[in-house]
């Protein structure tokens, strides 16, 4: 029986994480979760005491306790104390916000503690810093680290390396969080929301607002080495090496159940050629499983509607965007070299490419069929308009939509 958990801390606490027969819990460190229950089971909800965060001056104070545990109690911005010493555009020299945590080896100053951003929003953000890595309202998440409830909104961010709206890089736990604003990096690894997920986990969160930067750039995360999972991105990237969601889903990194609609450009005045260009990921070295994209992808070469070019797994997925480019062109991979494409399709209308290196090209009629589908072994179901089915990843509204994951907001 599937069972819902849910956490509800007293004032002045803030949940921690499940322990005990947690093997069969969706997410250990979510308050709100599910649990598949196969027998008896001893579980404890955790807490712990919480620091308040009122304004800039207590946000300013948690990386004097990198492992401290801490709720937002209200929205920050341009109107409240410290906003202009601390994180307006002429904090800092004209810096900015100095991100919280950092990473300089050997010595190790990343985030480990928890903050709960209890909904509210971090607005007007500016970081100023073109020749500084790990960049965002938090430099580095370390291992144990976790960030949830938070929105950083209206930010402009410029950087170096590892730039994002929220994070620049994660070895952490970032879930139910989004990031708005522009993003840009200098060099590499730039994300609407984490600049590098290295090793970390992303859950239920997602990015707007326009994306850019020299190479490896994603509308969500840059780089990412860990997981990312029912995450979606609405952001316009530009660079080289880009992708919708993601920009280089590395070796070890997961990209599953996520979407994304924004329009994805191969900038060319980078390398003289604007190429990797995909619409959910530029390069999958990982696993790609049970995504989809839908937004416009332009550029030179190497240019997919999903993934501009493919190493390893991509299976149960799908694109509908307009593609074009001067060569290796496909309407779901542009290349695919020694990876494999399972079950995964593309509307060889919408996009405007009769080919692919990898999936099957179908009509939008055939694209709206649920049989396309599950003929092909997706866990999907057929639903009335409006209305979804959570007991299946997939959901569509046959004969209307394409396929959309059980929790998008309808």
């Amino acid at each position: 029986t599937l069972v819902n958990l849910v956490a509800e801390a007293d004032e002045g606490y803030q949940f921690v994480n499940w322990t005990g027969n947690v093997s069969a819990i969706v997410d250990v460190n979510a308050d709100a979760t599910t649990i598949t229950m196969n027998g008896d089971y001893s579980i404890t909800a955790n807490f712990a005491i919480a620091i308040e965060i009122w304004d800039w001056h207590d946000l300013d104070a948690v990386r004097d306790n990198l492992a401290g545990n801490y709720n937002l109690m209200n929205h920050l911005d341009s109107t409240t104390p410290g906003y202009e010493d601390l994180a307006g555009p002429a904090a800092n020299s004209g810096k900015g916000w100095q991100p919280i945590g950092t990473r300089d080896y050997p010595v190790d100053y990343t985030f480990t503690g928890t903050f709960n951003g209890e909904e509210y929003e971090i607005r007007d953000l500016s970081i100023n810093r073109p020749a500084e890595d790990k960049l965002g309202l938090f430099g580095t998440i370390g291992e144990g680290g976790f960030i949830r409830n938070i929105g950083v909104v209206n930010a402009s961010v410029l950087g170096y390396d590892d730039v994002g709206g929220l994070v620049g890089c994660n070895d952490g736990t970032v879930s139910n969080c989004y990031a708005t604003g522009n993003i840009s990096s200098n060099h590499w690894n730039v994300g609407g929301l984490v600049g590098r997920n290295h090793g970390g986990t992303i859950v239920d969160s997602y990015s707007n607002g326009g994306v850019s930067g020299h190479s490896t750039v994603g509308g969500l995360v840059g780089i990412n080495i860990g997981i990312v999972r029912d995450s979606h991105s609405s952001a316009c990237v530009k660079g080289t090496m880009v992708g919708g969601l993601v920009g280089v889903n590395w070796y070890n990194g997961t990209v599953s159940n996520s979407y994304s609609t924004g329009n994805v450009t191969g900038d060319k005045s980078v390398y003289g050629y604007g190429e990797y260009v995909g619409g959910l990921v530029a390069a999958n070295n990982g696993d790609i499983t049970s995504s989809y994209s839908t937004g416009i992808v332009t550029g030179d070469r190497y240019i997919g509607g999903l993934v501009a070019v493919n190493t390893h797994t991509i299976n149960n997925s799908y694109s509908t965007g307009s593609v074009a480019g001067n060569s290796t062109v496909g309407g779901l991979v542009g290349f695919n070299e020694e990876g494999t494409v399972s079950d995964s399709f593309w509307d060889i209308q919408t996009s405007g490419q009769a080919t692919s290196a990898g999936g099957t090209g179908k009509t939008t009629v055939q694209m709206k069929d649920i049989t396309t589908f599950s003929g092909a072994g997706w866990n999907i179901t057929a639903v009335a308009l409006n209305q979804t089915n959570p007991a299946y990843i997939w959901n569509i509204v046959n004969g209307v939509t394409y396929p959309f994951l059980r929790w998008q907001p309808i």
